[in-house]
């Protein structure tokens, strides 16, 4: 009994911040105006540049390959390092079934996000076992090799030169122009960090943070944390596959250096540069980064050296992310400094 209402306790812990008990509602009042005012803002920044559009389209890919990785590396604490491996999986999905069956890509897009997920839960399975720097190590194992295995495997992935003339994207035989598509992009992204977010706060994302706190209470209150785990890397992936998916679709190819590992390690920080407590901080972290790296008016020097310093400055000065920064400003001003305490420790691991 006492076991039981420990993990009760734990999962309300991290509830006190959602809507049905009692969250207040300048949250997400904070939430819905700083995804409102980067989605205005990248509209107007895009307008009709064929490079800024195509920016844009590598942060909704960014973005969704951080989803993925949310759910399972913050929501589960369980660091896989395989998510390129995911990506590519959609990826390649898209353009086989584009190029070698004639079927509509779209098939793809389903078929990549199922395959992806039973790869993630093979993988999950065979690694039980393993946590921290050994499950990173064996996944970031398969991500190499997966890679490799683009290269040198079968005939159908193309080998190094990898598979492009990839249909163009058909809505009911309608083409949507460029400008068009990005709008789909980014209101997909929108779509899918909704999912994460409301799944963050459902009764099954209250179980599987509390079981990553206390993993000895779930268990004897009779919940697997190793099943809840396995469910959180399969959807992960699938979710990860997507934005494997819509950068195929945006440039109609796809090769192996596509997704590479730097990938991964860009999709560990995107939460924590827009912040960990909401979902929402992946794709904000995402367009962060990609500005930072890609499109820094004035610096000339390296784009990675200059996000380290960005992430180091936001670890100091802000370590709950961008959103946790605005949240706590937001706060101080209307004098609810204890509601955003009790949200800024609820995910931390």
């Amino acid at each position: 009994m006492t076991t039981d209402m420990s993990l009760e306790a734990a999962a309300a812990a991290p509830d006190a911040a959602s809507p049905r008990a009692g969250r207040p509602f300048a949250g997400v009042a904070v939430e819905a105006g700083i995804t409102l005012a980067v989605v205005a803002a990248v509209l107007a920044w895009m307008g009709p540049s064929l490079y800024r559009q195509d920016l844009v389209f590598l942060a909704a890919t960014y973005s969704l390959i951080a989803l993925g990785m949310y759910i399972p590396f913050v929501m589960a604490g369980s660091l896989s390092m395989a998510y390129s491996a995911y990506a590519a999986i959609g990826a390649y999905a898209v353009a086989l079934i584009s190029v070698k069956t004639g079927l509509s890509m779209w098939w793809g897009w389903v078929i990549g996000a199922l395959a992806a997920a039973v790869v993630a839960v093979v993988l999950a399975l065979a690694t039980q076992k393993l946590s921290g720097f050994y499950l990173a190590a064996v996944t970031l194992l398969f991500g190499v090799a997966f890679e490799h295995w683009l290269i040198d495997g079968p005939s159908f992935t193309g080998g190094s030169a990898g598979i492009s003339g990839v249909e163009a994207v058909s809505l009911f035989g309608w083409q949507p122009p460029r400008y068009t598509l990005v709008v789909l992009a980014i209101l997909f992204v929108c779509a899918i960090a909704v999912i994460v977010d409301r799944l963050r706060k459902s009764v099954w994302g209250l179980t599987l943070r509390a079981a990553r706190d206390n993993k000895n209470a779930a268990r004897s209150s009779g919940v697997n944390p190793a099943h809840l785990t396995v469910v959180a890397l399969a959807i992960g992936a699938a979710i990860a596959s997507t934005g494997g998916s819509l950068f195929t679709v945006s440039v109609q190819a796809v090769t192996p250096e596509t997704f590479t590992l730097s990938i991964v390690f860009l999709a560990i920080f995107m939460p924590i540069i827009g912040g960990r407590n909401s979902a929402w901080g992946a794709p904000l972290g995402a367009l962060i980064v990609v500005i930072v790296t890609l499109n820094m008016p004035g610096y000339q020097g390296s784009g990675e050296l200059l996000l380290a310093i960005a992430v180091l400055l936001i670890l100091v000065i802000a370590p709950g992310g961008v959103i946790g920064w605005v949240s706590a400003a937001f706060g101080r001003l209307t004098g609810s400094t204890k509601s955003g305490s009790v949200e800024e420790g609820s995910d931390r691991s």
